[in-house]
Parts: C-alpha cells; structure tokens; sequence
C-alpha cells in the first residue's frame, strides 16, 4: 500500500515539471509566439537580437509600468539589436492585448500565450506562486542570460538592472552569420508548418 502510495506521489509530481524549461546559462527552449493576428513565429527566430521576454498580465500595474520602460530601452536600444516581446498570459489575454498596446504605448510585439506553455517554458510549476512581470533575457546566441524567480527579485525587476542588461547584451557580439542563416531557415520552415 506504501509503495502504491509513493509511486502515486511521484507520479503526480511529474505531471508538474516542464519539459524543458528556461535556464540561465543554457540555450533558451523554443517557444511559439502567437500573435493576434493569428500568426505564429519561433522564439528561435529572433536568433542575433538581445530578446527580453516579457511574461505579463494585461491588468497588472507593473507589468504596464515595466511595458512603458522596456517600450523606451526599445527606442535606444532597438538599432543596436535589442528586440523586447511582451508575452501577455493572463485570462482573455488575446482580447485585452491590443488594448493594452494601445492604452501603454507599446512599441514592441505584445503576443498571448497560454499559462501551461509558459509556465513550461520558466521551468515553474503550477503549485508557484508566480508574480509578474517574469523577465527572461536571452543574449544573441540564444542563451538564457537571466530570468526572475518565480516569487520575484526587487533587483531584477528595477529599470537600473534592465538598463545594464540591455547596454551589457546589445556589446556582446551574435553567433556567426553561417549558423544564424541556417538557424534562421529552420525556425521558419518549421513555423510555417505549425499554421495549417
């Protein structure tokens, strides 16, 4: 009866880890962004850009404030290839995303997400308590450069910090013009083959 019991336990418990998940000084995962207009494109896609990924709830005042910042780091930095994506995955998020880019004057793509795939994405399990925004920063070879905990860091979620990641990723150089073509090439071959 014990061993029932355990092997249940663990088997519950599995259910709640991702199945692969963001990891700072690892390659990001792949992720699908879903845009409203119906389009998708791959996470990987944006291979040669500082991205930030911007995990939000529409409704959330900081999340809004943090939009506004990252809409003028877009400004300063975008030339110098610094692409922020808000990732809304609060409920309705697909309605109230182009509200919201309206009303916060966002500059950047603000995309929806449903909470299991971003939740697998932070490698965060559904018993976190999660605050947002979450901050994902990917330098321009694809790897995971920093990322909130799921309870949040008052550091990490300063503009201070987000002006010294974004001056520090936008001087590091990108991956060779070979591999990011080829990299380039498959992610939207593959995007493509997800719409239909």
């Amino acid at each position: 009866m014990v061993r029932a019991l355990v092997l249940a336990a663990v088997t519950a418990s599995a259910l709640y880890l991702p199945l692969q998940a963001a990891e700072v000084g690892k390659p990001s995962p792949e992720f699908v962004i879903h845009f409203n207009d119906g389009s998708q494109k791959l996470l990987s896609s944006y291979r040669g850009k500082v991205v930030l990924l911007e995990f939000l709830h529409t409704t959330c005042p900081h999340c809004q404030h943090a939009s506004q910042v990252f809409s003028q780091l877009n400004t300063e930095y975008g030339a110098k290839g610094f692409q922020p994506i808000g990732v809304a995955w609060n409920d309705m998020a697909s309605m109230l995303v182009p509200d919201f880019i309206r009303d916060f004057k966002v500059n950047y793509p603000v995309v929806f997400a449903n909470r299991d795939d971003v939740l697998n994405y932070l490698g965060f399990s559904i018993m976190d308590r999660t605050v947002v925004p979450q901050l994902v920063w990917i330098d321009r070879k694809g790897v995971v450069q920093s990322q909130t905990p799921p309870g949040g860091d008052d550091t990490l979620l300063k503009e201070p910090y987000w002006r010294q990641m974004v001056d520090k990723l936008t001087k590091e150089p990108g991956p060779a013009a070979s591999h990011k073509a080829g990299t380039h090439h498959a992610a939207h071959k593959t995007a493509n083959s997800n719409q239909g």
